[in-house]
C-alpha cells in the first residue's frame, strides 16, 4: 500500500503543482494584459499626439503662408482695413489664440482686432524674435501655443511677417477622447481573454482528478503489487510466487514479465557472480576482482613492515595485430600472452602473487615482500620483469605466422612510493608509459621526476597541435650527393619546430609525441604537401638542367592508415610535382611487423612512379631477404655505421656487403651520416650510389637551399 499511497500522493502533489502553476500563470498574464494595456495605451496617446501636433503643424503653416501671400500689397500700401480683414479671418477659426501682423523691424500693424491696442509696439514674447528673424515659414511651441510665423515679401525685399498662435488645449482634448475610446476597448478584450483562461484552467483540474482515478485504478495498484514482488527478489527469495496477470495490455505484459524474470534471475545469479570477478577471454582476475584484493592487501600491509609492488605490463604494437590480422587474431594473442604471464608469474611471483587482465592488452601482477625494507621487493619486482620482457619477447606462432611483439612494463612500490590503491595504480601506468617511451620491451620503475616528464610531454603535445597554423614548424632541407659524379641530385625534407619560449626543439623529441599523439596523422600530409611545392620551385628555376628529387619521411602511423597511396596521388595532382620527383622513406621498422600490408601499399607507390627508400637500414632487419617481400627502390645506410668505418674494420665489412647484396637486387644504397671526408671518398670507392652529411651540406631553410643552386 505504500506504493500506491506514494504514486497517489505524488500525482496529487504533482496536480497541485500544475493547478498553482496555471494560477501563477494566470496571475502573470493578467499583470502582464494590465501592463500591455498601458503601454499600449501609453504608445498610442503619444503617436495620436504626435499626429495631431503634426496635423495641426501642417495646417497652422499652411494659413499662415497664405495669410503672408495675401497680406503683401495691403502691408505695402499699409492697407490696415484690408490687414485687419484678413486678420479676423483667420483668428474666428477654431483654436487660433491669436494673429498678429508686423513690420520689418518686428512692430506690431495689425492683430485681427478693431482698436489695434498694441499698434506701433515692438513685441517682446519669448517666442518674437525668432518670428521676425524667420526667413521662410518657422514654427515654434511654447507652453500650450503653437507660433506659426512667415515673412512679408514683395519680390525680394521683405517689408514684415505675419504670426498667428494655435491652441493646443483643443488638440489634446481630441486625443484625450480617442484614448478613453481605445482603453474601453482594450478593457474589454482583456476580460475576454482572461474568461478563456479560466475556462481552460477549469477544464485542465477537471482532467487532472479524472486522471488521477484511472492512474489509481489501473495503475497504481498493479505496480503496488510488483513492488511487493521486487523486493521479494531482491531479498534473494527467487522462487517467492509472482502476480500474473489476464490483462491484454502493457501492464499485463509486465507483470507476466516479472514472473519469467524471477526464474531467470535464479538460473543466471550464480554465473553473474562468477563473471563479476572474471576475465571472460583469458579467465583471470579482472579490473574489479584485483582492485578489492588490493584494496584489501593494503590493509593488511599498513603499520606491517612489509612491501608490495604492482607491475603494469603492455603489449607493445598491439593494435597492429587487430588492424592487419583481425581481432581473433588479437584474442588469440591476448589468450598466448597471459598464458606466458601466468608461468612467469608462478616461477618469479612468489606467494601471494595476483595476476589480473585490466582490458586490452594491459596486465597488472601484485607481488609481496616478506618483513623488512631495504631492495627485497624492488629486487623481485627486477627479477620478474626481466623475466616478463625476455619471454614476452619470444615471437608467437598466430595463424601460421611468426609475430614479434614485445611487452612494456611500468613498476611501482608500496609504501615507497604511494600508499593508496588509485595513486599505485596510476603511478604504475606512468611508468609504463615511461618504458614505451625508452623504446619499448623494457621495464622501468615509477619515479617522481616521471609526473613531471608527463606533464611536459602533455604540455608539449598541447603546444604542437598548433604549431604548424603559427608558423612555428617549418621545412628544412639537407643535400643529397651522386658520389660518383660529385654533383647534387635532391634533398631530404626536415621538419623543424622553433618554439616561442624554447628555441629550436629537438626532432627526436617533438617527432616522437606527434607519433604517439597521432598528430603525425595531420601533420605528415602537410609536411608532404609543402616538400613537393617546394621541389616545383627548385625544378622551376633549374629549367633545363637535370631534375632534382625531395625525400620525405613517412611515419609508422601513416603506412598503417593505408590512405597514403590515395593521399600522395592528391598532393602530386595539387602541387604538380612530377612522381619521379619524390621519394617516401620509411623505417624498417615500420614494415618489419606486417610485410603483406606494407609490401602492397608500397607496391602501388611504386606504380605510380614515386620511389620508395628504406631508412635506418641495418637496425630493424636480420637480413636483406626481407627485401623480396617488401619492395624497395633504395635503402639507406643508417648512420650509426658510416660513423666508425675510418677506423672499425667491421663497420666498413657490413657498409661493404650491404653495398653488394643491394646492387644484387638493384636497389639503390644511400650513406647517410657523411661528416668526413675520409668517409666520403672510402663509400665512393666501395661504390655507394648517394650520400648526405654536414660534410656534404647542412640542413637549411628552401631560400638558402635555392640560393645553393644557383
Amino acid at each position: 500500500m505504500s506504493l500506491r499511497h506514494g504514486l497517489q500522493a505524488r500525482f496529487v502533489g504533482l496536480l497541485a503543482l500544475m493547478l498553482l502553476f496555471f494560477l501563477s500563470v494566470l496571475v502573470v498574464l493578467w499583470h502582464r494584459q494590465e501592463r500591455m494595456q498601458e503601454q499600449v495605451e501609453a504608445t498610442s496617446r503619444a503617436a495620436m499626439r504626435e499626429m495631431a501636433n503634426d496635423t495641426l503643424r501642417r495646417n497652422a503653416e499652411s494659413v499662415v503662408g497664405e495669410m503672408a501671400l495675401a497680406m503683401a500689397n495691403p502691408l505695402y500700401y499699409f492697407d490696415l482695413d484690408e490687414i485687419g480683414r484678413l486678420g479676423q479671418t483667420t483668428l474666428r477659426q477654431p483654436g487660433t489664440r491669436y494673429v498678429q501682423v508686423f513690420d520689418a523691424q518686428g512692430r506690431i500693424v495689425h492683430d485681427g482686432s478693431e482698436d489695434i491696442p498694441g499698434y506701433g509696439q515692438a513685441m517682446d514674447d519669448p517666442l518674437a524674435y525668432e518670428a521676425v528673424a524667420a526667413r521662410r515659414v518657422h514654427t515654434q511651441v511654447g507652453g500650450d501655443i503653437m507660433d506659426v510665423s512667415a515673412p512679408i515679401s514683395i519680390g525680394s525685399q521683405r517689408i514684415g511677417g505675419v504670426r498667428a498662435g494655435f491652441d493646443l488645449n483643443v488638440v489634446r482634448q481630441h486625443q484625450e477622447r480617442a484614448s478613453s475610446g481605445l482603453r474601453s476597448q482594450l478593457q474589454a478584450l482583456g476580460q475576454q481573454h482572461l474568461l478563456w483562461i479560466g475556462l481552460l484552467s477549469g477544464v485542465l483540474a477537471a482532467l487532472g482528478v479524472a486522471m488521477a482515478w484511472l492512474i489509481q485504478r489501473f495503475l497504481v495498484q498493479p505496480i503496488s503489487d510488483l513492488a511487493d514482488a521486487a523486493r521479494s527478489i531482491e531479498a534473494g527469495r527467487f522462487d517467492t510466487p509472482l502476480p500474473a496477470s489476464q490483462r491484454r495490455d502493457e501492464i499485463g505484459d509486465l507483470m507476466n514479465a516479472f514472473s519469467r524474470m524471477g526464474a531467470s534471475v535464479a538460473r543466471h545469479d550464480r554465473e553473474i557472480r562468477r563473471m563479476a570477478y572474471t576475465d571472460a577471454l583469458t579467465g583471470l582476475h579482472n579490473r574489479l576482482a584485483f582492485r578489492e584484493a588490493l584494496d584489501q592487501r593494503l590493509l593488511t600491509l599498513h603499520g606491517a613492515g612489509r612491501q608490495l609492488a604492482l607491475l603494469f605490463a603492455d603489449i607493445d604494437d598491439f593494435k597492429r595485430i587487430n588492424d592487419t590480422l583481425g581481432h581473433e587474431a588479437g584474442d588469440d594473442v591476448l589468450v598466448q600472452f597471459a598464458n606466458r604471464i601466468q608461468d612467469v608469474v608462478q616461477q618469479h611471483g612468489g606467494d601471494g602473487a595476483l595476476l589480473a587482465r585490466f582490458g586490452g592488452d594491459e596486465f597488472v601482477i601484485l607481488v609481496e615482500s616478506g618483513s623488512g625494507y631495504g631492495d627485497e621487493i624492488r629486487s623481485a619486482a627486477t627479477r620478474l620483469a626481466e623475466a616478463l620482457v625476455e619471454v614476452l619477447g619470444q615471437p608467437l606462432m598466430i595463424e601460421g605466422r611468426q609475430v614479434f611483439l614485445g611487452t612494456s612494463v611500468g613498476i611501482t612500490l608500496f609504501p615507497e612510493d604511494a600508499s593508496g590503491a588509485t595513486s599505485l595504480m596510476k603511478n604504475g601506468d606512468i611508468a609504463m608509459y615511461q618504458a614505451k617511451v625508452a623504446g619499448k620491451n623494457c621495464y622501468r620503475f615509477y619515479s617522481r621526476a616521471m609526473d613531471q616528464a608527463v606533464e611536459r610531454r602533455v604540455q608539449m603535445e598541447h603546444e604542437l597541435r598548433g604549431a604548424w597554423d603559427r608558423g612555428e614548424l617549418s621545412l628544412a632541407y639537407q643535400p643529397v650527393f651522386d658520389l660518383a659524379e660529385g654533383t647534387m641530385v635532391g634533398a631530404e625534407a626536415l621538419l623543424r619546430w622553433r618554439h616561442p619560449k624554447h628555441g629550436l626543439v629537438a626532432p627526436s623529441v617533438f617527432i616522437e609525441v606527434a607519433e604517439q599523439s597521432g598528430l603525425i596523422e595531420v601533420l605528415g600530409p602537410r609536411v608532404l604537401r609543402a616538400a613537393c611545392r617546394d621541389a616545383v620551385r627548385w625544378n622551376t628555376r633549374r629549367s633545363g638542367d637535370r631534375p632534382l628529387f625531395v625525400s620525405v619521411n613517412v611515419s609508422p602511423r601513416q603506412l598503417r592508415s593505408g590512405d597514403l597511396p590515395k593521399v600522395v596521388a592528391a598532393i602530386l595532382a595539387e602541387t604538380g610535382l612530377s612522381a619521379r620527383q619524390l621519394h617516401l622513406e620509411l623505417t624498417e621498422t615500420a614494415v618489419i611487423g606486417d610485410e603483406v600490408h606494407a609490401g602492397n601499399l608500397l607496391s602501388r607507390l611504386r606504380q605510380t612512379g614515386v620511389k620508395v627508400w628504406l631508412d635506418d637500414f641495418g637496425t630493424g632487419f636480420s637480413g636483406l631477404s626481407h627485401l623480396r617481400r617488401v619492395p624497395v627502390d633504395g635503402v639507406k645506410i643508417d648512420r650509426s655505421f658510416i660513423a666508425d668505418i675510418l677506423r672499425d674494420p667491421d663497420d666498413l665489412a657490413l657498409t661493404t656487403a650491404i653495398i653488394a647484396m643491394a646492387h644484387s637486387l638493384g636497389i639503390t644504397v644511400v650513406a647517410e651520416g657523411v661528416e668526413k671526408e675520409g668517409q666520403y671518398a672510402l663509400l665512393r670507392e666501395r661504390g655507394c650510389d648517394l650520400a648526405q652529411g654536414y660534410w656534404i651540406g647542412h640542413p637549411v631553410a628552401v631560400d638558402e637551399f635555392l640560393s645553393l643552386l644557383d
